[in-house]
């Protein structure tokens, strides 16, 4: 096949300039022992960017609340010990001459009751409602909404005081932003209930105290999503027109950039156009997008139902394709930089013979 060249082509923006236009997509590991990341995990972060990754996007790490995250491993973003990690992070991965961003998370009802980090504290939601609809945990009060978008903050301004070169907020996949999303999970009556655009409302302001603890050139990007964590098919927009309506409220809060998740890159988000969330995304707001969904995995990996889809050199062609086009203007792979580090190398050269596949085995082990 022939090289992908859009790949390889410089991105700047107003607030962020990338080598190439490959993201390493959020993945979450469990490998940071009480919370702290450590040598192995700088050293995990600094072989993708030595392999060619432009940015890479951390795993999920929770913000500065009792029940941001569930599980001991789980990498915090608070404390001083654990930022200390996340500096030397930051140090590896800048002196392989990439770039990166810490992705900030609260997992809202997706956490385990019991589960540590800090067993006794409870799930939280906006309406005390788990992504199943039932009525398991109190709502929050607006006094632990404002606590919660502060901790936002807090992360965000730590993320810029250790060297990092943005920030990515994750309002996908069920988790607690997007929980405030969904009408499912949110049945408040105040400012942050009601239609599709009242229940930004959250999202907007804990943009907005982002935005005013980096200040105006540090860049922002919001990860969001379709489908959930266990349901796949969920929507949380219908239309062009509903996207229209979630995203303006986002885009004039602050976010300078929209990573827009979803499985396959290649299936088109609405009937009649050929785009995918990332390009509707791009279409409506003007802003960047990255796309992603399953870029060089094998095909016992996307096959699922009646989905089955040529994978490989076919992919690659048509996702260069869908950039030469301009659809969206980053790509963010997953699991085949688990597999192989030097991906971006290989393609970039022509030797896609050389690419380790992705097998589940590699998830056991942090390399």
């Amino acid at each position: 096949m022939n090289v992908p060249s859009s790949l390889f082509k410089p991105f700047t923006s107003d607030k962020l300039t990338l080598p190439n236009r490959i993201v390493m997509a959020p993945m979450t590991r469990g490998f940071s022992p009480s919370g702290v990341p450590g040598p192995d995990v700088a050293d995990y972060y600094r072989l993708r960017a030595a392999g060619g990754v432009g940015l890479i996007i951390t795993e999920g790490t929770g913000i500065n609340h009792p029940s941001s995250v569930s599980g001991e491993n789980i990498p915090l973003f608070y404390g001083e010990e654990a930022l200390q990690g996340w500096a030397n992070v930051v140090k590896a991965v800048h002196d392989a001459g990439g770039k990166i961003m810490p992705q900030l998370w609260h997992v809202g009802t997706a956490r385990r009751s019991g589960d540590l980090p800090n067993a006794e504290a409870p799930p939280v939601s906006p309406s005390g409602i788990s992504m199943a609809g039932e009525a398991a945990y109190e709502p929050l009060t607006e006094e632990e909404i404002h606590e919660l978008i502060q901790a936002y903050a807090q992360a965000a301004a730590d993320a810029k005081r250790i060297g990092f070169d943005g920030i990515e907020l994750h309002g996908a996949h069920g988790y607690l932003i997007d929980q405030f999303f969904w009408a499912q999970t949110n049945r408040r009556s105040d400012k942050y209930g009601g239609d599709l655009v009242r229940r930004t409302q959250f999202a907007v302001e804990v943009i907005e105290a982002c935005r005013a603890a980096v200040g105006p050139d540090f860049p922002i990007v919001l990860r969001f999503s379709q489908w959930k964590m266990g349901s796949y098919e969920a929507k949380l927009v219908e239309s062009p027109e509903e996207l229209k309506q979630f995203l303006e409220p986002l885009s004039a809060a602050g976010v300078d950039i929209f990573h827009c998740s979803t499985r396959r890159f290649w299936l088109p988000e609405f009937e009649g156009s050929d785009l995918n969330l990332a390009g509707w995304t791009q279409k409506i707001t003007g802003k960047p997008a990255i796309s992603v969904g399953s870029v060089g995995l094998e095909a016992e990996f996307v096959e699922r139902g009646s989905e089955k889809q040529e994978t490989g050199d076919a992919h690659l062609d048509l996702l260069d394709d869908k950039m030469k086009n301009g659809e969206f203007d980053l790509i963010a792979l997953g699991r085949v930089l688990l597999s192989d580090p030097e991906w971006p190398l290989k393609v970039q050269e022509g030797h896609n013979a050389d690419i380790i596949p992705f097998t589940s085995e590699v998830l056991s082990k942090l390399h």
